[in-house]
């Protein structure tokens, strides 16, 4: 059907990518209430802040397409990931690493290596004293995880989460910074000079890690996708967990009476939905329109880019009874911090393992007085993605 173009969605040229960065909910706020659908200049795409809407455009891929023409991602990371495909193109590629996420394999090889990591980390953890567990404990415990579920154990803790923030930064130089790219050019020199050097271990001696399941498939794709779907799981593999354990504790810790119950209860996969929930890890997404279409009555164009924000959605109204609360105790409703449709987030059941059944009852068993003396050096930054920079404890 042809849509008359008629009515446009409303322009804001004052909304900045800083005031995104910094202090994303405000906004937010401001346009589900005021201009849901809203075209905003300073990233040149048509912002969705509803659930529903959200939610919609995920879900249908053949009028919103993950090809979007626009996006820094490509140029971050020198090639067309599957986050950026549709369709079987699509499938075929996060399908080569799927046997790698299977619940068999989670359980039988993956957890019982992350308990391992885990215990390493919170026994060298100093009881009593005030410490930062940004770089102490979430960076570097998700990045030891994913070297093993990757593939890679050459690759330092340090190496690992610095890829996968400079990927990050690429991926949202929405600004198109310079700078940002050579910084990538030379992450991505790196990246592919251990994976060239990874592939005779991986093809001597097989495992269970996405690596050797994509280099040792019988119909295999192509090395370029093999080398951009890993560079996909370090940009994303860390930061999510990452970021969604540092907000769940902080979240635990400024209400007493949730973290006291969860401690009773062992109530943390409650605690693991809420806080991505609260602050999702990957807060928005970008889809080209296909076909001229409508979205609560305002004309979308063929070619127009909307973004998904999925962290405002989790925010909704409509959905959420204060949900800019976080409270484990509110009624359960889906969230879409993981997103839906065929992008669903493929390492959503590792991490909710990682933390929720390993991680969170580990550290807060040794640490079960834990406390925030500061609640203000508590940072959260970020706009395509987002979590605390610092998060001070001290650890009783």
């Amino acid at each position: 059907m042809t849509v008359t173009l008629s009515r446009q969605a409303p322009v804001d040229g004052s909304i900045t990518i800083q005031q995104l960065t910094d202090d994303p909910y405000t906004v937010y706020k401001r346009l589900r209430a005021e201009a849901p659908v809203m075209r905003v200049s300073s990233i040149g795409r048509t912002m969705l802040t509803k659930a529903e809407d959200t939610k919609y455009v995920k879900d249908t891929p053949e009028l919103f397409s993950s090809d979007d023409p626009n996006t820094p991602m490509e140029r971050a990371f020198r090639a067309h990931t599957l986050m950026r495909k549709d369709g079987a193109e699509h499938a075929a590629e996060r399908g080569a690493m799927a046997p790698s996420f299977t619940a068999r394999n989670i359980k039988q090889c993956w957890e019982p290596i992350y308990t391992k990591i885990a215990e390493e980390f919170v026994a060298a953890l100093p009881r009593g004293e005030t410490v930062d567990l940004f770089p102490t404990l979430a960076g570097p415990f998700a990045a030891r995880c994913l070297t093993h579920l990757l593939g890679i154990p050459e690759a330092s803790d340090a190496d690992m989460q610095r890829w996968s923030q400079i990927l990050i930064d690429g991926a949202g130089n929405f600004g198109w910074s310079p700078e940002l790219f050579a910084q990538c050019d030379k992450a991505n020199d790196e990246m592919d000079a251990m994976f060239a050097a990874a592939i005779p271990r991986l093809r001597a001696a097989p495992d269970q890690s996405a690596f050797s399941v994509m280099v040792n498939a019988e119909d295999p794709i192509p090395q370029s996708q093999i080398f951009s779907n890993i560079k996909i799981a370090i940009g994303g593999g860390i930061n999510e967990p990452r970021d969604a354990l540092l907000t769940i504790i902080y979240g635990l810790l400024i209400n007493p009476d949730q973290f006291d119950a969860c401690k009773a209860d062992a109530l943390w996969t409650q605690a693991f939905e809420e806080g991505v929930r609260w602050v999702a890890p990957i807060q928005a997404s970008s889809r080209l329109v296909t076909e001229d279409t409508q979205i609560r009555g305002y004309d979308i164009p063929k070619g127009d880019i909307v973004m998904t924000v999925q962290a405002s959605a989790n925010h909704d109204e409509d959905v959420y009874e204060n949900g800019h609360l976080f409270d484990i105790f509110r009624p359960k409703q889906p969230h879409q911090a993981f997103g839906n449709g065929p992008h669903f987030c493929q390492g959503t059941h590792v991490a909710r393992r990682m933390l929720a059944n390993i991680m969170l009852p580990m550290l807060f068993d040794r640490f079960p007085n834990m406390t925030l003396p500061d609640p203000s050096a508590v940072d959260f930054y970020g706009f395509g993605f987002r979590g605390p920079r610092h998060l001070p404890v001290t650890l009783n």
